[in-house]
This record gives structure tokens, sequence and C-alpha cells, in this order.
């Protein structure tokens, strides 16, 4: 499933635009990493944050898709990197030797899954998971995905222009 770099209808109903909103700062994220070798995609380039690769940040990125709709709205088991107490801290962005491909594949299946779980559900319905988050709605849970995705998106722009100079915003 491709998705669209198109914002949604400025008129649409209110599942309309949040889906439409997060489905493009989604799209972005494959965008970004179009041409990058396996070789770039890996490599850090802010010192600070040897962990901030193009891979990491796509790894994080469908496992926080998982922790809201999987774990947290449906109650789910918290089988994922970052629920993981003796886990190293930010182990989801941890993928040395994966695949950049294989990381958007993973990223895309994850966000189609996630979308079936939207579609299922009303934006009242509350997280059924008993230790996290508990009491969130759908809609507060999508509104948060906007802006963690779109924060992410921002970190792969510049990731981006400083592996290899390209720049562009959808």
């Amino acid at each position: 499933m491709t998705f669209s770099r198109t914002r949604p209808p400025k008129s649409a109903d209110e599942r309309t635009q949040l889906l439409g909103w997060l489905d493009m700062q989604r799209a972005l994220i494959p965008w970004k990493c179009e041409g990058l070798s396996d070789e770039d995609a890996h490599r850090p380039v802010l010192p600070s944050s040897p962990l901030m690769t193009m891979a990491g940040l796509v790894s994080h990125l469908r496992w926080v898709e998982h922790a809201w709709f999987e774990v947290i709205l449906l109650g789910g088991p918290a089988d994922s990197p970052q629920f993981d107490q003796d886990a190293p801290e930010d182990a989801d962005m941890q993928v040395e030797g994966v695949p950049l491909a294989q990381l958007l594949e993973e990223y895309e299946r994850q966000c189609v899954r996630s979308n079936e779980i939207i579609a299922d559900h009303a934006l009242a319905d509350v997280s059924r998971h008993p230790e996290f988050a508990r009491d969130a709605t759908l809609r507060w849970i999508l509104f948060h995905m906007v802006e963690e995705t779109a924060r992410h998106a921002g970190h792969a722009d510049a990731i981006r222009e400083l592996l290899d100079g390209e720049r562009g915003y959808y």
C-alpha cells in the first residue's frame, strides 16, 4: 500500500482528516528513504545521537505504530522493544545489519494493520491495556500519532540532507 503525500480535504469529517494527516506523514518516511544505500541508512549523522539513523528511525516508527494500536488501544501483549524491561534504551532503533528495504516493508505492513484497527473502532473508543495509557481514546492516539510521525518525518528531512544533500518536502 502506498500512502498519499496529499493533504486531506479541508471540509472532510474528523476521522478522514485525522487519518489523512497521519497517512500523509507516514508517506514522507519511505519517500525520504528513496535511493539510500543500506550503508547510508545505517550511518549516524548526529554525534550526540548515534542511534538516530534513517534505519533506526523507520524501525522506531514501526514499533510506535504497534505499541499504540495493537498494545495500548487493543490491550494486546506488550511484546515490543519499548516494553522490554531487559532491553537497552532505544532498543527499537538498534537495527544494525537489517536491510532498509526490510524495515520499510515492516513499517508499511504495520501501518496497514494500524489502519485496519482504526477502521474497526470509533474515535471515542478507549484504550484497553491495563497498564499503559489507560483512558486514551482512539482520537487522542491519532492526534499523538500525527505528532509523533510528523516529528520523525522532520528528523528524516534533516538526516537525509546530512547524508547526501537531498532536500524537499512532499
